[in-house]
């Protein structure tokens, strides 16, 4: 595969082909794609065209049950002889909609993104595709039980809820639970892939997206064009082991978050000092444990408040918003804007996203099922990192008693692959620095972007010219930054500065370019692998 040359196709995408797509288990015909009008008035408005595509629900029976896996496509404006193929879109999770990700595209400078078919899509379970999985809507719920288990009867109330959940996807879902592995994506892909009538794919993974990008390469490396990972995933630590890594991350980031906000104090008036704020954020927690306030949706207590500062530890874009909610809340009792921020990052009232997180990483792989391994390994990170770590182990817990089968997770070389370019800020929590290292050295062909200092995860193509115009020259041309021997990054790049209240200097400077536009970015960040 060379990187340098376009793409020539000799046939239009939009064909119907004979082609076939050989699995490890079974010759599947490539399906038939018949696009339409889109649903999305952005996608409408941008004359991107839709369809639902037929897959086999079980691929080692490629003539069984067909489930249909949701795409979208906005086609290529540059000449047909500077075509360069079709580019996927998966924006994280798992469980995160990629539907109306085709247009990110016209976000990448230097018009770079006008030479691809960007292709994006629903994963199988999710959002437009069918079935879409689901267990209980207002799972997320309010006034929950203490997230740290310090009694018996905390960790029994969380076992009730939890094992109630895992029961009612049982019941509500049946045999598609047993086929959502990340695997299973990856076949999906490359059958579309087929139906597209393209010979290999260019690809673009945000957060989880990178680790389905890592599987598919892996899978169908002779299908593999040119990749881009932005907040790579560790595909050491699938999946217990990788929760684990991000807890004392999120510490670390919430802390900075702190450290932000005293700096600030004459602005938001929660302390001068980084202890003075986490004191004040950790006792108000433990106030509202003991008496919960009363919101419109119903009543707030420590875990909906350690919720409603998620993306604290994510997003340095959130900050300015999530410090007005503390200190609305603290110095003007305003319940309302806790509320707003909660149900921002709890997904209350559709678990679509959670129900697919939870059916893909329970069955890539197998969960430990003893909980004395789970109380003993979070105990331990808990007495060093305390923000997050019992709600990461309560959300993931379902994974010990999870109504499918796990599988054996691929393995990951990087074999075959001879592009990809990498980006990670080396204090992002969600994907801990690590992984891209890890990634880099797995796949020979790769070059990483490493920011130094960044605590935002999956930023690209959002205001920092170094990274986006980094790869915008990798999709026009192929080129990758010189990879440098050692384990490390192979060039880096400043992060954007840090926000200012009422008025961000970094805002300012984004205005000046292009960015993914905050409809598009809320949705990536929402479904970024959940802490």
């Amino acid at each position: 595969m060379t990187s340098l040359v376009a793409l020539m196709l000799s046939q239009p995408a939009s064909a119907t082909t004979a082609t076939s797509v050989t699995t490890r288990t079974a010759a599947v015909a490539a399906p038939k794609i018949t696009w339409k009008a889109c649903e999305s008035a952005g996608l409408a408005s941008r004359g991107a065209q839709c369809a639902d595509v037929a897959v086999p629900l079980d691929h080692t029976k490629p003539r069984g049950k067909k489930i249909t896996i949701a795409i979208s496509r906005i086609k290529h404006t540059v000449p047909d002889s500077q075509y360069q193929g079709a580019m996927f879109v998966n924006p994280g999770g798992p469980g995160g909609s990629g539907l109306t990700l085709s247009v990110l595209g016209e976000y990448v400078p230097k018009n770079a993104g006008a030479a691809y078919d960007w292709i994006g899509f629903d994963p199988r379970g999710v959002g437009s595709s069918s079935p879409a999985v689901s267990c209980q809507p207002t799972y997320a719920g309010y006034n929950r039980p203490k997230y740290v288990p310090t009694s018996a009867s905390i960790k029994k109330a969380w076992f009730a809820k939890t094992y109630r959940y895992t029961k009612a996807c049982d019941a509500k879902n049946g045999a598609i639970l047993n086929h959502l592995t990340t695997k299973d994506v990856a076949r999906d892909i490359d059958l579309i892939r087929a139906g597209l009538g393209e010979k290999k794919i260019n690809y673009y993974g945000f957060s989880y997206g990178t680790y389905l990008g890592q599987v598919y390469s892996s899978l169908f490396p002779t299908h593999v064009r040119r990749m881009v990972f932005d907040g790579t995933v560790d595909p050491r630590g699938v999946w217990y082991s990788a929760n684990l890594a991000q807890d004392k991350a999120f510490d670390r980031n919430i802390g900075i978050w702190f450290d932000w906000v005293a700096r600030h104090d004459s602005t938001y008036h929660l302390g001068s000092t980084k202890a003075a704020v986490k004191k004040l954020w950790y006792a108000t927690q433990s106030r509202l444990y003991k008496k919960p306030v009363q919101a419109k949706g119903g009543k707030l207590g420590g875990s909906e408040w350690t919720d409603a500062f998620l993306y604290a530890g994510y997003y340095q874009s959130t900050w300015t918003d999530l410090a007005d909610t503390f200190s609305a809340f603290i110095n003007d009792r305003d319940v309302a804007a806790l509320e707003s921020s909660y149900l921002d990052a709890s997904g209350y009232g559709d678990d679509n996203g959670y129900a697919v997180y939870l059916g893909v990483q329970c069955t890539d792989v197998q969960w430990p099922t003893s909980w004395k391994k789970w109380s003993r390994d979070n105990w331990a990170i808990h007495a060093v990192a305390p923000f997050e770590t019992w709600a990461n182990a309560w959300y993931n817990e379902p994974c010990r008693h999870w109504p499918a089968p796990a599988r054996t997770p691929v393995k990951i070389t990087g074999k075959g692959v001879h592009s990809l370019l990498m980006i990670n800020e080396t204090l992002d929590a969600a994907t801990p620095y690590p992984g891209s290292l890890e990634v880099r050295k797995r796949f020979k062909g790769a070059s990483l972007i490493g920011v130094p200092g960044g605590t935002t995860h999956s930023n690209s193509l959002n205001g920092n010219a170094c990274v986006d115009d980094q790869i915008a020259d990798y999709l026009l041309t192929g080129k990758l930054p010189k990879r440098v021997e050692g384990n490390h990054a192979d060039t880096r790049c400043a992060p954007l500065p840090q926000p200012e209240p009422e008025s961000a200097t970094a805002e300012k400077k984004q205005a000046q370019r292009q960015t993914v536009p905050t409809d598009v970015r809320a949705q990536m960040q929402k479904e970024a692998v959940r802490p």
